[in-house]
């Protein structure tokens, strides 16, 4: 990130720290019935992550005038959400992966149904948490969130990764892809933020969605070219994975440098869309920065 924005890279810092905060008082609060499924679900959540998609939460309300407390139910929802996600797609049935984050895969550290399970459970508490606060909106923040990870969204992106392992597939196949598996849950950070402050009239809305669905996009891109590029103790992952399992990326059809390119054009879209929002839209211009140079 750059140095030229201290106080938003301070909005950042604040913002992935009350996410921690408030996913661990959640998942802290109480125990369930059954102690091991509570092991896996924190195991899943706490004390690793970027946290990207509650910044994002955080960051497109306060941008807009809504009060921190009044996101700390969507930022969190979409976190377990998020985790669910990666809890199953790391199982022998998806990716089969054994390291998540610099540590064993739930089902690694677990076994794989309590892996299951505890994805489960994470995607139902994560509607819990989103209903257990009143809000006007309420219906539109559980149906962009049902969206986002549902048939038309994550789902429907995982399900075109596992059936494009092998084959060939165009860029505009590709996009598509990312779009739904991980650009889908990005815009609904956004939108949710947005909508926690303000109806969805309101022209800031659009304009932060343009944002979202040009950052998710990059966001992927860079992704694809750090399994190229990076090191798995760096990336919390094995690297080379895509490779391995002939997974179609943006480095695999366009090469390194070119996939680089794509991901600096998005960030200027993403920039440019920002603009109406004045200097609220600082600390979002600065995460968009920050995720397409990060090492990991």
């Amino acid at each position: 990130m750059g140095v030229e924005m201290p106080l938003a890279e301070g909005r950042i810092d604040a913002a992935r720290a009350r996410s921690e905060q408030v996913l661990a008082e959640w998942l802290d609060r109480r125990d369930g019935v059954c102690a091991p499924l509570d092991d896996a679900i924190r195991y899943s959540v706490l004390g690793t992550g970027k946290r990207l998609r509650p910044v994002l939460v955080y960051l497109a309300g306060r941008a807009l005038g809504a009060e921190e407390r009044a996101l700390d139910a969507p930022a969190a929802a979409i976190e377990m959400i998020h985790a669910y996600s990666l809890v199953h797609d790391d199982l022998p049935a998806m990716d089969d992966d054994d390291l998540r984050r610099g540590r064993p895969t739930v089902h690694r550290a677990f076994d794989e149904p309590l892996a299951i399970l505890a994805g489960d459970a994470l995607q139902t508490l994560a509607f819990e948490v989103l209903a257990s606060r009143p809000h006007p909106r309420l219906g539109a923040l559980i149906a962009t969130l049902a969206q986002a990870a549902g048939r038309d969204g994550m789902a429907a992106g995982q399900a075109i990764d596992l059936g494009a392992v092998g084959a060939s597939m165009d860029l505009a196949m590709l996009q598509a892809m990312h779009q739904h598996k991980t650009g889908a849950l990005i815009r609904a950070a956004v939108r949710m933020g947005a909508l926690v402050a303000v109806d969805e009239t309101d022209p800031r809305v659009a304009a932060l969605d343009r944002y979202a669905a040009a950052m998710g996009l990059a966001f992927q891109i860079h992704d694809d070219v750090l399994d190229v590029t990076g090191d798995t103790q760096t990336l919390g992952k094995i690297s080379g994975a895509d490779a391995r399992r002939e997974k179609p990326t943006y480095p695999a059809l366009l090469g390194v440098e070119q996939a680089k390119d794509r991901a600096r054009e998005l960030l200027n879209e993403a920039l440019e869309s920002l603009e109406p929002l004045g200097e609220a839209g600082q600390p979002l211009a600065a995460l968009a920065r920050f995720m397409i140079d990060r090492d990991h």
